[in-house]
């Protein structure tokens, strides 16, 4: 099934890295956490060696890799690939893989573990993070996630990019919108466009219009791009979905078999580059189709308009 665009989507496996709780306490000798290694580089999939033992007590935390990108702060979201072992008695077992899925965006507000060995890092890093209960799931564990109150977390973490809330395009203006009939853009630094739509009818064709021209690479197939978008139907002039409201951006595989998006996106989009914000002004037929989507007050017949910031493209 096509992701709706009018909602935020988060990864599930981002689920696991998300609202813990409890603290660590004082580290026991010796100290077996600090034995788990990890190889490979970055950007692919780790390999990790989990010793046979029982896991202390102790939270590990490790940059494997330095890297030289900007610093993810609390504020910001993360796009990361990881692996994740959980680590109970003397086995362990991989429980999510996210290099052979596509990224995740992690953002609000992690199990305390994670946010100590996450915050203050740089994009570019791989980071290492053997998470003992009291700094994961505490005593209860995550019975959803199958988590117990002995599980110790192994996380491998890749900082693909960080982004605020209000992150957007960041090249050179170039249109406003406008002419032939299409709406007009304005926006303030920091803030969601505001899209202005005419009276008259919409175009029965896809209409793409470049806004601001990014100086990054030009998308292609296959990779994961992080965008931020504003959606209005043109019908009620109204707003139907925004990740800017969400503080969160929105990911999705680019002209992906099947698709992740509308088609409207995936043709639309074609031939941009990261750092620009585009207008698409796409029909039903390019769009949801006859049948819509009634949970944002789409009809079939409805035209819809979007503003989409591209900010990154990963290489899945």
């Amino acid at each position: 099934m096509r992701r709706f665009l009018g909602l935020a989507v988060i990864p599930v496996v981002a689920c696991l890295v998300l609202a813990g709780c409890g603290s660590s306490g004082p580290p026991p000798a010796p100290n077996t956490n600090a034995k788990v290694t990890v190889t490979g580089s970055f950007g692919n999939a780790p390999t990790v060696k989990i010793p046979k033992l029982d896991a202390t007590n102790n939270l590990v935390i490790k940059t494997v890799i330095q890297g030289a990108g900007p610093v993810f702060t609390k504020a910001d979201s993360l796009i990361a690939n990881f692996v994740l072992y959980f680590w109970e008695g003397t086995s362990s077992t991989l429980r999510a893989d996210t290099y052979t899925v596509n990224p995740t965006i992690i953002s609000g507000t992690m199990i305390p573990g994670l946010q100590a060995a996450l915050i203050g890092k740089k994009v570019g890093s791989r980071v290492l993070a053997v998470l003992p209960p009291a700094d994961g799931y505490g005593t209860g564990g995550d019975s959803e996630l199958g988590v117990n109150g002995k599980t110790t977390l192994v996380f491998v973490i890749d900082l693909l990019g960080a982004y605020s809330a209000n992150a957007a395009a960041s090249g050179t203006a170039e249109s406003s919108g406008g002419g032939n009939g299409l709406p007009t853009i304005s926006a303030k630094p920091g803030q969601a466009p505001v899209v202005t739509i005419p009276s008259s009818q919409p175009p029965a064709t896809l209409q793409v219009q470049t806004l601001i021209k990014g100086t990054g690479p030009v998308i292609a197939k296959g990779q994961y791009l992080v965008v931020q978008y504003i959606g209005y139907i043109w019908r009620t002039k109204k707003i139907f979905g925004s990740s800017w409201s969400g503080g969160t951006p929105f990911g999705f595989f680019f002209q992906a078999t099947p698709p992740t998006v509308i088609p409207g996106w995936d043709t639309g989009l074609a031939g941009q580059t990261v750092g620009s914000r585009v207008m698409l002004v796409i029909p039903p037929v390019d769009g949801y189709g006859k049948a819509g989507a009634s949970q944002a007050g789409i009809k079939g017949t409805d035209t819809l308009v979007y503003v989409v910031d591209i900010l990154g493209a990963f290489q899945k």
